[in-house]
């Protein structure tokens, strides 16, 4: 018999899925099965545990006909477990290196039928509070074996399922399910402590209790949170049923109902604000319902306070106590913020400059009406007209053409906008105008930190890329790659973002775990990569002939990445032998990274100057390029992505893949899922043309997968799907993928 029985309830958690199943299938104890309850996910969570099933035999993915809720889908997995023991896990946490076999080890050493498991509760600023079971236990209990009645402390632990680890058997002799609605977790926890004869506990952190920034039930205000009065009821009934033999835990459960009940009310995010009244009215009807004979244990002082005001059903003082509490809480920021007006004045007196000047103007623009038909657009930092801004520019103007727009762009590449494009030079008053004034804000980075979102304008982040790389919050797991970075002011761009553009579904599930704000995911594909799913052998070959390459040369691009945490890097690559390989009737094409256009002296990385290899960083569009070449060479630039679209061959070279992974974070190791050959040294490279591997059967084979997985929205209309639904607000077309 399988030891661990895992069941991991899914539903919209698709941003969070892929590390919670990492977690689990990566421990190095293997005698698990997971189970996996599809609970009707609208998001591509079916799709990825199709992915992680076809590939480990461990994971059974049970999906549901209908959405029933948590606690049914945990049911669900119960009734199909077959281990020793089962844990039920969120599929938005994360197990902790090394917990399965300590976990293992620990019920194999004392046989409970119930085991608690500390965690820590990682926040989405990669905060970590300390040891939760600490709480209940300051005195570790080490490998003893108790109830309940002995040890009456236990159920203070957390009420949730996935902090326990219960025998099978127990669990179902005892008949216990969950109910539905939300806190089901109430009803299934205290009747199982209560029940279970062998109690141990492990105090190591094993689950990585992820607290969300948004979707989470706990930061959602709704009058669903009612419902935790019927779970409480279930307890409580539980407990009637079972006679004197629960009046020794009574007390206690009363206590830590009252304290849940007065958590809830004064959550400012949970409760409607006119629901309080009525709220604090089913409390004190519960008060009086469930109290024991005997009384229970009341806390002193304020929160004494509170649940007396609670049995005397005293709303109105109550209410009075909780507003003066807020006061006294919110008194030391006032105090701190006392007199920043004035110290502001002075600092902007002696700074007073044209930039001052002009972010006044900004502000003083924001208060006059908005152009209700002008859209702004920018890209890379105002570099010029490119990527998925301006091929939405360029459908916009077609099917929208009631929508005037304008282009930022700075002074120096001013020259390289396209004629007929309007636009405005970032740091000018027509800029800070567009910026305050226009309805739509299109861009494939954040416009700047002192940007203000105007209520009714719309942001449309369009992105650049599809990430190998960490992005946003997940690069605080790695701040070598991430020097410099503020998170907070990270969170208050992506705030202002109400559209969202992803190439994939990959994509999407990326931003939402990187990104965690209230924006819509659009999966149209790329609007930039429309060109190259519609191109044609008369594109292909004008882009040829307009970098000078004769029918019949074959041509090669290479395009190494930026390394944000190697300052100055260069690749281990000889573009003079790399030629010689190729021969006479071939060309190399290498292109540096933009993030190198202030510090560029003419040449790419490792480029001559001459012969058959050319520099063509300059070049202003990098799909000419992508149509011009039978071969790229990357590593771990999301221009693999784009090119694969094409269905040519594509090298992957990284030799330094282990390091780069370390320092900067990645999201899936590109040699071991790529899109082609892969090289980890330039001798490799250099045999992998020199043999022909760059498009043998195993590497077409490779990019057929590749392209299945990353290129499946790429059907030249993206740009379309992106108008239709940001700028006209039509509904949200799907790709055919």
């Amino acid at each position: 018999m399988t030891l661990i029985s895992i069941v991991v309830p899914v539903y919209k958690v698709q941003g969070y899925l892929r590390e919670c199943l990492d977690s689990i299938l990566g421990q190095s104890f293997t005698d698990v099965e997971v189970i996996a309850v599809d609970d009707c996910s609208p998001d591509t969570s079916g799709q990825i545990l199709a992915e992680y099933a076809a590939r480990d035999p461990r994971l059974t993915v049970l999906s549901l006909p209908a959405n029933v809720g948590l606690g049914k889908a945990r049911n669900a997995g119960l009734d199909a477990a077959t281990g020793e023991y089962v844990w039920f896990l969120d599929s938005d946490d994360w197990l902790t290196d090394g917990a399965l076999r300590a976990v293992a080890n620990r019920l194999r050493d004392t046989t409970p039928d119930v085991l608690i498991v500390d965690h820590v509760r990682v926040f989405w600023n990669n905060y970590q509070a300390g040891s939760a079971l600490r709480q209940a236990f300051p005195t570790s209990p080490g490998a003893e074996v108790f109830d309940v009645r002995t040890r009456p402390e236990t159920l203070k632990v957390l009420h949730t399922a996935w902090n326990k680890v219960t025998r099978r058997e127990f669990l179902v002799d005892l008949g216990l399910r969950f109910e539905t609605g939300w806190y089901e977790d109430v009803s299934f926890t205290f009747p199982l402590l209560v029940a279970a004869e062998r109690i141990t506990v492990l105090d190591r952190a094993c689950v990585n209790y992820r607290q969300r920034r948004t979707g989470a039930i706990t930061r959602t205000r709704s009058a669903r949170h009612f419902e935790m009065f019927d779970h409480w009821g279930h307890t409580f009934d539980w407990l009637d049923a079972r006679g004197p033999q629960a009046d020794p835990v009574r007390p206690e459960l009363f206590g830590l109902m009252i304290s849940h009940y007065l958590m809830v009310l004064g959550h400012g995010g949970r409760l409607p604000r006119e629901l309080h009244r009525e709220f604090f009215a089913r409390a004190h009807a519960d008060y009086q319902r469930r109290l024991p004979a005997g009384g229970y244990p009341e806390p002193d002082g304020v929160e004494g306070l509170k649940r007396r005001l609670l049995a005397a059903n005293r709303w109105r003082t109550f209410a009075a106590l909780r507003v003066g509490q807020q006061a006294r809480k919110k008194l030391p920021s006032v105090t701190r913020r006392f007199g920043r007006p004035v110290k502001r004045r002075l600092i902007s007196l002696a700074r007073i400059g044209r930039r001052t000047l002009l972010r006044g103007y900004y502000r003083l623009q924001l208060r006059l009406p908005m152009d209700e038909s002008l859209a702004l657009y920018a890209a890379y930092w105002y570099r010029g007209y490119s990527c998925n801004p301006a091929a939405i520019h360029a459908k916009a103007a077609q099917i929208a053409p009631q929508i005037r727009s304008v282009w930022v762009v700075r002074r120096d590449r001013a020259p390289s906008m396209p004629p007929g494009v309007p636009y405005v030079v970032a740091g000018t008053r027509g800029y800070y105008r567009a910026l305050a004034r226009s309805k739509w804000l299109i861009n494939n980075v954040n416009f700047p930190d002192y940007v203000r979102k105007r209520p009714g304008s719309v942001h449309v982040q369009t992105h650049h890329g599809t990430p190998v790389k960490v992005m946003g919050l997940d690069q605080q797991r790695h701040p070598i790659g991430a020097t410099s970075m503020n998170f907070s002011l990270l969170l208050r761009r992506v705030d202002r973002w109400d559209y969202s553009v992803s190439a994939n579904h990959f994509s999407t599930q990326m931003w939402e775990r990187a990104y965690p704000a209230s924006f819509e995911s659009l999966d149209t594909g790329y609007p930039r990569n429309d060109r190259l799913a519609l191109a044609t052998d008369a594109e292909v070959a004008a882009a040829r002939e307009a970098l000078g390459i004769a029918p019949g040369e074959r041509v090669v691009l290479y395009l190494p990445t930026h390394r944000e945490h190697q300052p100055g890097w260069r690749p281990d690559f000889d573009a003079d032998a790399f030629a010689e390989v190729l021969g006479p009737d071939a060309w190399l094409l290498i292109r540096s990274h933009y993030f190198h256009d202030r510090q560029r002296t003419g040449r790419a990385p490792n480029a001559p100057a001459s012969g058959r290899v050319r520099d063509v960083s300059a070049h202003p569009v990098v799909e000419d390029l992508y149509l011009a070449a039978d071969v790229l060479i990357t590593d771990y630039s999301s221009a693999m992505f784009d090119y694969a679209i094409l269905d040519r061959p594509i090298v992957i070279y990284a030799p330094d893949a282990a390091a780069y992974a370390m320092a900067r974070g990645v999201y899936f190791d590109i040699t071991a899922e790529p899109p082609g050959a892969v090289a980890t040294t330039f001798g490799h490279l250099l045999d992998v043309f020199r043999t022909g591997a760059v498009d043998d059967d195993a590497a077409a084979k490779a990019r057929t997968q590749f392209r299945g997985r990353f290129c499946h929205l790429d059907d030249g209309h993206a740009a379309e799907r992106v108008v239709r639904r940001a700028l006209l607000g039509e509904p949200a077309s799907p790709a055919a993928s």
